[in-house]
C-alpha cells in the first residue's frame, strides 16, 4: 500500500509518500513562515496565498519519487486548522483523486500528528527515526501551536481523550511568552535558545490546578510572565506590553524564558506520568511541534521508567507524511473512503 498525503492546514504546505504505514518515501515541505515573522505569528490570509503558490510544485516534487501509476490511495487534512488553508488542500486532492482514479482519505490533523512516530524506515537522506513502531495500548501527549491533548489509544482507531486544553495550547503560550519579552516567532526555538543562557529557577511562576487532572491550562502562566516582566522594569500592570522588550535586560530576558519554558513543559510532563501510573501503557508517544523541544524530552526520558517515543524533528512540525501514514493505516484497517466530490473542510475538528 503506498498513499501520497496532503497536508495544508496551517502555514505550511506539505506533501508526501509513505509505503505500509511504516516507509518514508518522500517528504516536501514548503513554508511561509518567513511572511508571518514580521506580524508574530499566521495569518491566515498569507497563509492561504502561499498555499496556492506552492501546492502544484510541491505535489510534483513528492509524487516524483514513485510516479501516479503506483499510488495507491490519496489522503488530506480537512481538519482542524485555517479554513482557507485546508480549503486549498482538500480541493486539490478531490481534483487528483477524480482525475488520478485515486480512492480518497479524510485525514484529521492532530491525529496524523500520533501517526508519525510509526514510520521506522527511509533511505532519504537526514532522518532519524525510530528502530521500531509504538506498542499498543499507547498514551500520547500531542501538543502543537493549536493543540494539547492526553490521549489513551487502544489501537489506532480506539482511542480515549483523558484531557485537553482549556485556552492557550502550549506552543501558542510559547509564542505569547515570546512576543512579551521580545524574542522572534515561532516562539518555541527561540525560547529553547534564549533559555540555555538563563536560570531556569530564577523565578516562581504558577501551575494551573483543574479539576479534571488531565486537562492544560496555560493563560494564568502567560499572564504571569507579563506581570513578572512589568514587575522586574518596576511597573504596574497598566505598562502595555508592547513596550517591555526596549526595557528588560537580556539577562532579564533569558531568565525568564528559562523559568517559563522549565514551568509549561514540567505541566505536560506532570500530567503526562500521571496519567502513566494511572493507565500503564505499553509506550509513551509525544506528538505535534513542540514534541521537537529538547527540554520535554529531557523532562520525560527522566520521570518515565521507560524512554518516551517520538520521531525525527522534521516530522513533528506539520507534514504531509503523517498524514499519508494514517491514511495507510485507514485503508489497512478497512476505514471508508471519502467521496472525492462533496469532502468538506472542518476548520473545527477534534479527535
Amino acid at each position: 500500500m503506498i498513499v501520497f498525503g496532503i497536508e495544508t492546514s496551517c502555514d505550511e504546505t506539505a506533501a508526501a509518500v509513505v509505503k505500509d504505514g511504516h516507509e518514508l518515501l518522500s517528504n516536501v515541505v514548503a513554508t511561509s513562515i518567513d511572511l508571518h515573522a514580521a506580524y508574530g505569528g499566521v495569518v491566515p490570509e498569507i497563509a492561504a496565498r502561499s498555499h496556492i503558490e506552492s501546492i502544484i510544485p510541491v505535489i510534483e516534487e513528492a509524487v516524483a519519487v514513485v510516479g501516479w501509476d503506483k499510488i495507491d490511495a490519496i489522503a488530506v487534512t480537512y481538519g482542524a486548522g485555517l479554513g482557507g488553508s485546508l480549503l486549498v488542500g482538500v480541493m486539490t486532492a478531490r481534483t487528483l483523486a477524480i482525475t488520478k482514479n485515486k480512492p480518497l482519505y479524510a485525514v484529521n490533523h492532530v491525529h496524523g500528528h500520533v501517526a508519525a512516530n510509526f514510520l521506522t524506515k527511509t533511505e532519504l537522506p537526514g532522518y532519524t527515526l525510530p528502530s521500531q513502531q509504538p506498542e499498543f495500548p499507547m498514551l500520547s501527549l500531542i501538543v502543537s501551536g493549536g493543540h494539547t491533548q492526553l490521549v489513551y489509544f487502544r489501537t489506532m482507531f480506539d482511542y480515549e481523550i483523558l484531557g485537553k486544553k482549556r485556552d492557550d495550547a502550549i506552543g501558542e503560550a510559547f509564542d505569547k511568552v515570546a512576543k512579551i519579552i521580545g524574542l522572534p516567532y515561532p516562539g518555541g526555538p527561540s525560547i529553547a535558545k534564549a533559555a540555555d543562557k538563563g536560570n531556569p529557577y530564577k523565578y516562581k511562576l504558577p501551575k494551573a490546578k483543574l479539576d479534571n487532572p488531565y486537562e492544560f491550562s496555560f493563560s494564568g502562566l502567560k499572564t504571569a510572565v507579563l506581570r513578572l516582566a512589568q514587575d522586574e522594569i518596576g511597573e504596574n500592570f497598566t505598562f502595555p506590553s508592547f513596550r517591555l522588550p526596549e526595557r528588560l535586560s537580556e539577562a532579564q530576558k533569558h531568565d525568564i524564558a528559562a523559568s517559563f519554558q522549565r514551568v509549561a513543559i514540567e505541566t505536560v510532563v506532570d500530567k503526562t506520568i500521571q496519567a502513566f501510573e494511572t493507565y500503564q501503557p505499553k509506550s509513551v508517544v509525544i506528538a505535534g511541534g513542540v514534541a521537537a523541544s529538547q527540554e520535554l524530552r529531557r523532562q520525560l526520558a527522566e520521570r518515565l521508567p521507560a524512554p518516551p517515543g517520538y520521531t525525527d524533528i522534521k516530522l513533528c512540525t506539520d507534514n504531509g507524511a503523517m498524514i499519508a501514514t494514517l491514511g495507510c493505516m485507514m485503508a489497512d484497517t478497512g476505514l471508508p473512503f471519502a467521496d472525492p466530490n462533496s469532502l468538506d473542510i472542518n476548520p473545527s475538528l477534534s479527535m
